[in-house]
């Protein structure tokens, strides 16, 4: 009895001894996390009071070269701080917002300064320049409040929630908001592109979640006898889904599907992976399948890849007219290596659709356009942005160019106008 009251004994003092430890470690952890949240916080204050610097400076000359240092600082400037906003948890709204905003502001310094329009440009940045200033100081004033509660993590994510109201974060989100939408308010095209992100197209009836439940057991009958939980999207979502988890047996995962007309955005499985067992063509093959299954027969394969675990296949949507593929309706599928299961499907640009206006393709005369060590290997039609929101017909060359070192470039060539959009180098 004693040797066991002993024993015991001892191993209450080990729990507590390892609880001691264990709470040590929590907090360590937390001060180290919380120690990268204040540089971050106090690093973005620094660059936002910089950038709203940089924009006044901006007003200040008439000399181009002087003008464009400025410029070049704004877009240097706002792409930092976006940088160290993005790696604090202040809420995905309130970052949206910022990275928003000051992507914008760098997007305008960087266009007018390729375009020269320097007069558009004086005519906006005094007001940007104050209401930055604002931003900078309400900025301060809610980092503030963290610094006063010595770093309390509890507080700290309290003050960052979307869903609470009245902190100094949410008037900072309220703030940027308004500035963004009356400095920089959006084009036709950038409106157009907002309503694709947001779903707008759909037209299909509303889906219920039995319904959407039901499909997913259709569309993926490896999982039919899972144990599901169903969630609708919150009210603040671009558009309306149900997120959908399930497990069964060793697999875990969650399926993403529109309330309009229950189409897949992502689903995703995590289970334990063989030793590789099927040969590429295989794979290809049976993702040609997986598609069919989806009810994905207008795509074409684009490119594959692979880990030690998976295949990753990108297809894309192939416009009915011209055949010519359109980039950013993309699909990719994740097959396991052993078996070809489907692992992984990111559809939410497939869903969003483009619309593609008429376009009409120009031929090149290749021996003129390019130098004459130049040889044009392939050539083939595809849809890309160029950079305005805007999907242009584009001639999609392979060049080859001769001498001491051979090299290889991907360029991408506007097929109406024939500018050069995109230059890539491969090897």
């Amino acid at each position: 009895m004693r040797t066991l009251l002993v024993i015991l004994t001892l191993g209450v003092i080990g729990l507590g001894a390892y609880g001691i430890n264990v709470h040590k470690d929590n907090q360590n952890l937390q001060r180290a996390v919380l120690a990268q949240y204040t540089d971050k916080l106090t690093d973005a204050s620094e660059k936002l009071s910089h950038l709203q610097q940089s924009v006044s400076k901006s007003l200040l000359f008439r000399d181009e070269q002087a003008i464009h240092n400025e410029l070049d600082s704004v877009w240097r400037l706002s792409s930092e701080v976006r940088s160290s906003l993005s790696n604090i948890p202040i809420g995905q709204e309130m970052s949206s917002e910022w990275l928003n905003y000051l992507g914008r502001l760098g997007d305008e310094a960087k266009n007018t300064a390729k375009s020269g329009d320097y007069q558009a440009w004086r005519e906006k940045m005094p007001q940007v320049s104050n209401n930055l200033q604002s931003l900078s100081d309400e900025w301060t004033a809610a980092t503030v409040d963290f610094y006063k509660h010595n770093g309390n993590m509890d507080v700290w994510l309290q003050q960052a929630d979307d869903t609470k109201s009245n902190t100094t974060f949410t008037n900072v989100q309220k703030t940027l908001k308004g500035y963004g939408e009356k400095d920089f308010p959006l084009t036709l095209s950038e409106s157009d592109w907002q309503k694709k992100i947001e779903l707008k197209a759909l037209q299909d009836a509303v889906i219920t979640e039995k319904e959407a439940l039901e499909r997913v057991k259709t569309l993926f009958p490896v999982i039919q006898d899972a144990t599901f939980t169903v969630a609708k999207s919150s009210d603040t979502a671009p558009y309306p889904f149900y997120h959908i988890q399930f497990h069964q047996g060793i697999r875990l995962g969650y399926v993403d599907i529109t309330e309009k007309g229950g189409h897949i955005l992502s689903y995703l499985v995590e289970r334990p992976v063989d030793e590789a067992k099927l040969s590429q063509d295989e794979i290809l093959a049976m993702a040609q399948e997986h598609l069919k299954k989806l009810d994905m027969k207008d795509v074409a394969f684009v490119e594959s890849r692979e880990n030690h675990q998976a295949w990753h296949v990108t297809f894309a949507r192939k416009h009915p007219k011209d055949n010519a593929l359109i980039y950013a309706d993309g699909v990719q599928l994740k097959l396991a290596k052993d078996t070809g299961e489907l692992l992984g499907v990111n559809a939410m640009e497939y869903v969003q659709e483009e619309t593609i206006k008429p376009q009409v393709a120009k031929p090149i005369d290749w021996p003129t356009f390019f130098d004459q060590d130049v040889r044009v290997e392939e050539v083939k039609e595809i849809y890309t942005d160029n950079g305005q929101f805007e999907q242009r017909l584009c001639y999609e060359v392979i060049a080859f160019r001769d001498g001491d070192r051979p090299e290889t470039f991907r360029v991408v060539i506007d097929a109406e106008h024939h500018n050069v959009l995109k230059v890539e180098y491969l090897t």
